[in-house]
């Protein structure tokens, strides 16, 4: 799905999303991992305050 289907779906967050997700594959970065690592940061209570560092440009996958 990409970003046009998602819009004419009704869905205009599903439009988000999918841009977003092309966004992480454009820096490199695995779209499921990112995801993951993301969501379980913002779940363990990431401060908004630093939320530029969840963006896919900043991303990296520690292990």
């Amino acid at each position: 799905m990409n970003r046009k289907n998602a819009f004419s779906a009704g869905y205009d967050e599903g439009g988000r999303i999918a841009s977003h997700i092309e966004t992480t594959k454009i820096n490199g970065v695995e779209p499921f991992a990112y995801l993951k690592t993301t969501l379980e940061a913002i779940a363990d209570g990431h401060p908004k305050s630093r939320i530029d560092e969840l963006l896919p440009c900043n991303f990296t996958l520690s292990k």
